[in-house]
């Protein structure tokens, strides 16, 4: 019984819900309805295509088209050009919400009261407007709104309704919309492509300028004429957001095309995107007036212009506009596009797809090849890059590192000028003279590079032209182009394995370790300068802790540098009894030993180490037999070498004689 009066309840209570709802649906409807009652205007100002503000005693008529509901707005009269979106719906806003405070019947007027009384007759302001007629073929609906005076009380306005019969008094609102300047009501762009949408840009100087146009291929710019090269992206973008920040400042009537200038236009500037294109003509010189307000830090050039949209109908509007001036800004920019905005870069290529480098230079046998090895060939050899030497030879291991900065080097090559104000783009179609002439005939660097997945390499070239001062040239192999580059390019691409090769000589195998140090002066091997040999189970911690801190801390290095030996740089390839010091070949200095144990006590061989004199702050050269090279040491084992060779016999910082004291 419980349950039946608990469902009972449940289902009115839910019945009593859905009545209110409904009832409340139908109180706001109802409510809705009543207030578009009130409205002045109601759905006349739905759908508008046309707009017509017209003031009193003014000829001057602001009258405002669209194509179609969704088209944008656009300015017939007094100028034709693209009108202000915002400022339009504003006024359609205004429009369709305008609700009276408060109205009264034109028949009701008396003591001789007119609607010239409130403003009315002529009125102050008369918006017209229309919008399409349902009935196929019939003309637009047009309805006319009279604005008054403003109200005594309030500052409200009197408003006549379109049929003629009622006196309305409205907020100001849309007065204030409607009572604007042509600047709010137009906007002042000249191109309206994003730069994300553009697909082509197009240049036309006046002739004999040739036709200049550069096309993007999803992140790529590139030129299609004069020339068929890559475009710098950054600048291409970049000017197409300067063309986007033009504007009109200035609109010119009844002025003759020959006078503009824009019968021949100096320039027209073409900006394609999506199914759209837009054209901006530029004339003469437009002399600056008294009262242009110049900025010396951004100079502008002032020129006669206009827009032609071909998707509408063409604007034959002349106005104003103000391009930035001087030395590679836009207007220069423009006008040099075809140096301007094209990629300086020589190479375009990924490092990353890099699997062969090979580099040759005059005199050279064979060319160096460094070689992208991801599978290792053998298992003691890890995968990484190598360098790969003449038949019978085995490869050496190459820094990645420094490959990878080969490779940035080459991929950053750019085009740069040899003087000022000169071009670094030499020639676009050099003639054999000219190619012999910028030293390609014999190249001083020739660098190729195989890409993976690709069939082509990519070979640049790097000429020396001794008539024009030694000037440094280069180009890419099967392209006409030839370009200038800094003097030192040759510098950063050296031809020599030991540039490349890894600097890292050994490391001691897991498990091994170093269980005695040896070091004497080859003219005096029976004094060893350091001898020290670990006994069973002992640790270096252990067998240094009697060493002064110094000297110490200088064998802890030595043995750190013995653990992984590496070269600062490579001297020779091939190992001798003696080395170059000063310029002279000199005999070895010392001798440095380290024996090496796989476990306590067995011995698993010996590092022998040849050390040279000390050449400079910096430099302390050192050979291997065993490994066939000759390397400079790195600083830590130089600086623990001079502590444990030469510290006994620095004699310290001079001692300065005492001062007088200056006390009086």
């Amino acid at each position: 019984m419980r349950t039946k009066v608990t469902l009972i309840l449940l289902l009115l209570n839910v019945a009593l819900l859905a009545v209110i709802l409904y009832a409340r649906r139908e109180w706001r409807t109802d409510q809705d309805l009543a207030r578009m009652s009130k409205r002045v205007v109601g759905d006349e100002a739905v759908g508008l295509t046309a707009l017509e503000i017209t003031s009193a005693g003014n000829d001057h008529k602001i009258r405002l088209e669209r194509a179609g509901e969704n088209a944008p707005w656009e300015l017939k009269a007094p100028i034709n050009w693209p009108a202000n979106d915002f400022a339009i719906r504003r006024i359609i806003h205004d429009l369709v919400f305008l609700e009276p405070q408060t109205s009264f019947p034109v028949d009701d007027l008396k003591n001789g009261q007119s609607l010239a009384d409130y403003g009315l007759n002529p009125p102050r302001l008369t918006l017209t407007f229309s919008r399409p007629n349902p009935a196929s073929g019939s003309p637009p609906l047009t309805t006319v709104l009279q604005i008054g005076d403003t109200t005594q009380v309030g500052n409200r306005l009197y408003v006549l309704s379109p049929d003629g019969k009622t006196v309305h008094v409205v907020g100001r609102s849309l007065a204030d919309s409607l009572i604007v300047g042509m600047e709010e009501l137009r906007t002042d762009t000249l191109f309206t492509i994003p730069v994300f949408e553009v697909r082509s840009l197009g240049l036309q100087n006046a002739a004999p300028a040739p036709r200049v146009r550069l096309r993007r291929d999803g992140a790529r710019w590139s030129f299609e004429a004069p020339i068929v090269t890559r475009a710098s992206k950054t600048d291409a973008e970049l000017v197409v957001s300067e063309l986007n920040r033009l504007r009109a400042l200035e609109f010119i009537s009844d002025v003759p095309s020959t006078e503009t200038g824009l019968d021949k236009p100096s320039l027209r500037v073409t900006i394609e995107g999506n199914s759209r294109r837009e054209t901006l003509l530029l004339g003469k010189p437009y002399p600056v007036p008294a009262s242009f307000k110049k900025d010396a830090a951004n100079p502008v050039a002032l020129f006669y212009a206009r827009m032609e949209r071909p998707q509408a109908e063409d604007r034959p509007q002349v106005f104003v506009t103000a391009l930035p001036d001087g030395d590679g800004r836009l207007l220069d920019t423009l006008r040099r596009a075809q140096e301007t905005l094209r990629d300086t870069r020589i190479l375009d290529f990924d490092p990353a797809a890099v699997t062969d480098v090979a580099l040759s230079a005059p005199g050279l046998s064979e060319p160096l090849v460094l070689r992208r090895e991801d599978t290792a060939s053998t298992s003691s050899a890890p995968a990484g890059w190598r360098i790969v030497r003449s038949a019978g030879a085995p490869a050496l291991p190459a820094d990645p590192k420094l490959v990878d900065n080969l490779l940035q080097r080459l991929s950053l090559l750019t085009a740069t000028p040899h003087a000022p104000k000169e071009s670094p783009f030499l020639r676009d179609a050099p003639s054999d003279a000219e190619v012999e002439n910028y030293g390609f005939n014999l190249p001083q660097r020739q660098i190729t590079l195989t890409l993976a997945g690709s069939v082509s390499p990519i070979t640049l070239q790097l000429g020396v032209s001794g008539t024009n001062g030694g000037t440094v040239q280069a180009r890419v192999a099967g392209q006409p182009f030839i370009y200038a580059v800094a003097p030192d390019t040759l510098n950063d691409f050296p031809v020599a394995a030991s540039v490349y090769r890894e600097r890292t000589l050994r490391t001691l195998p897991e498990g091994s370790r170093i269980t005695g140090l040896t070091l004497f002066a080859n003219d005096a091997p029976g004094k060893p300068l350091v001898a020290l040999k670990l006994s069973e189970n002992q640790s270096w911690d252990d067998a240094l802790a009697g060493e002064p801190e110094p000297r110490r801390e200088a064998l802890k290095a030595v043995l750190a540098g013995l653990a992984t030996l590496r070269a600062k740089q490579f001297v020779s390839e091939t190992f001798s009894d003696t080395t170059f010091v000063d310029g002279k070949p000199t005999p070895w200095k010392y001798t440095l030993e380290a024996s090496l144990a796989l476990s306590g006590t067995a011995p698993a061989g010996v590092i022998t180490l040849q050390v040279a004199e000390r050449s400079g702050g910096g430099t302390q050269l050192a050979g291997s037999k065993e490994l066939g090279v000759v390397f400079a040491l790195e600083q830590p084992l130089l600086d623990a070498l001079w502590m444990l060779t030469y510290a006994s016999r620095d004699p310290g910082p001079p001692v300065l004689p005492p001062q007088p004291d200056a006390t009086p």
